[in-house]
């Protein structure tokens, strides 16, 4: 694949075709044609086309595309081909929530620890290691890390990312009530709950 960028809209469509993709190959369906993908989806056959036209050539005019490849490309595209390590700051409830989430491994996502200030009320986690966060650096110094959660209190979120970051880890998934910012050598997703129901009870009025 050519390096270049490619803009957040198809970023954000493209865990949409693999998780379809996905579906039709678990129920067998060897080819599957930009209309179908598109009805599915609800986006247009044009834009499926553009969209994965930006990764390289996967159809052929009048028969559409191999499910099994397009998904085997999906995920090499998305970098989900290979584990990735996190671990979980913060074990509050949503931090627990998140320790115990299955779809993790779909996306070849492996939690391995979880910090808090206070550790006794996580003793029951099971596989997941367990550990004051007063000993986050010396972990990171001692095993890979490709991913920190960050579900802390708002007050706490930015002083703890800045602490794996200095670390070396370059990728945040911020569930803390406040969007974080590092510049182009950190990648933060910021997932702030309240603000989508807020869309959500928005769109409701009209």
């Amino acid at each position: 694949m050519e390096n270049k960028q490619i803009s957040e809209r198809v970023i954000e469509r493209l865990p949409k075709y693999y998780r379809y993709l996905k579906d039709l190959c678990n129920n067998q369906i060897q080819r599957v044609s930009s209309k179908t993908i598109s009805t599915a989806l609800n986006i247009t056959a044009s834009q499926v086309r553009q969209d994965l036209s930006h990764f390289g050539g996967f159809g052929q005019t009048g028969v559409g595309y191999d499910t099994e490849y397009l998904k085997n490309a999906m995920q090499e595209i998305l970098g989900i081909n290979k584990p990735h390590v996190a671990i979980v700051i913060g074990g509050g409830r949503i931090g627990q929530a998140l320790i115990s989430y299955k779809g993790f491994v779909d996306v070849n996502v492996f939690v391995k620890a979880v910090f808090d200030i206070e550790t006794e009320h996580l003793s029951t986690v099971s596989g997941v290691e367990v550990l004051n966060v007063s000993s986050l650096e010396e972990y990171l110094q001692k095993n890979r890390v490709d991913v920190a959660i960050i579900s802390v209190q708002k007050e706490f979120a930015e002083v703890m990312a800045k602490r794996v970051i200095d670390a070396g880890v370059k990728s945040i998934w911020n569930f803390a009530p406040i969007d974080l910012h590092f510049g182009p050598d950190v990648v933060c997703e910021n997932i702030n709950m309240s603000e989508s129901l807020m869309r959500l009870i928005y769109k409701s009025h009209f």
